[in-house]
């Protein structure tokens, strides 16, 4: 081989060599940047909570789906309805827009997850990123609590503690 060949070789060879190094440590770097001090979030079991017209109607709709009755009461305007690990909340007459749940210290089938953060410690992480809290839950209290945000887009996002 003569040398411009080989010089031609050697910078390509290079060239691969340190693009692919560049995209292996760019990737390490994305994934391991984190916003400081952002806690391992758990956010437990996740819901839609549907604002709906007729109950009845909903609940029939969504067991042609799939979804069996989980939790609620008809009389008490609203249903939890699972299928496999999804939940979806129906609710007659008690919000007015949709909502989206997370219920910490809860698995989809309700029962109680070991390690969960207490909801108090969420609001108050998300306080201090300076999210705006709405119906705040004590941060002196213990046990079942809730607190509401709203994404950038105007969603509802309800943490609902039940433990």
């Amino acid at each position: 081989m003569n040398r411009l060949s080989l010089f031609t070789i050697a910078v390509m060879t290079s060239f691969c060599l340190g693009f692919s190094l560049n995209s292996i440590l760019r990737k390490d770097q994305i994934t391991s940047a984190k916003i400081p001090n952002l806690p391992d979030m758990k956010l437990g079991a996740f819901s839609v909570s549907l604002s709906v017209k007729d109950l009845s109607k909903s609940k029939e709709f969504y067991e042609k789906l799939g979804f069996s009755v989980f939790g609620g009461d008809l009389k008490n305007n609203y249903l939890i309805m699972k299928n496999e690990s999804t939940l979806i909340g129906l609710f007659q007459g008690m919000f007015e827009d949709n909502i989206l749940t997370f219920n910490p210290g809860w698995d989809e089938n309700a029962e109680e997850v070991e390690g969960y953060q207490d909801v108090r410690t969420i609001q108050q992480y998300l306080k201090s990123t300076g999210e705006i809290i709405i119906n705040p839950a004590d941060e002196n209290s213990t046990g079942p609590a809730s607190f509401m945000i709203k994404d950038p887009d105007g969603n509802m996002i309800l943490f609902d503690q039940h433990l």
